[in-house]
């Protein structure tokens, strides 16, 4: 049996807190190769998740929020907001599923937030996301005034 408590939460957070991307993952997933991934996902608000899709292998992603405030926003072909939905258990939106062949990015709006993240499987990183050629790239100086950019249109 896997518990998520407090405890894992934190652990997960805090190492959110100090890596370089303002992100961690800590899977329950055994293998890459498993059908259905399933994973704690802590954001920070600096951190930047490149707009993508999951498009050939299609993949569902789920993503339900156990601490903070993190937004969803989706995007149409050429890189206009087409949805957006702030997940926060204090206003009682606790998830969303994104479908295959959207784009989507996550936005952290809270520091120690922790999403629990269903996807599927298998997970292969040469075709698991397909980027989003309007969007910069993670790490760039332009990522930066993008992701402010969301933020403002939140």
């Amino acid at each position: 049996m896997i518990i998520i408590d407090k405890s894992l939460i934190d652990v997960v957070s805090e190492k959110a807190k100090i890596a370089s991307r303002k992100r961690m993952n800590h899977n329950f997933h055994v293998q890459e190769d498993d059908v259905i991934q399933r994973l704690l996902n802590a954001m920070e608000p600096d951190t930047y998740v490149r707009p993508h899709k999951h498009e050939n292998p299609d993949k569902r992603e789920v993503f339900i929020i156990l601490k903070g405030m993190i937004a969803i926003v989706i995007f149409n072909d050429v890189g206009k907001v087409t949805e957006k939905i702030i997940m926060n258990r204090k206003s009682g939106v606790y998830g969303v599923e994104i479908p295959a062949r959207k784009w989507h990015t996550l936005v952290s709006l809270e520091t120690g937030s922790v999403l629990y993240e269903i996807k599927d499987g298998p997970y292969n990183a040469m075709n698991d996301k397909i980027f989003a050629d309007w969007a910069p790239d993670e790490g760039s100086e332009d990522a930066k005034a993008f992701l402010k950019n969301i933020i403002e249109k939140i």
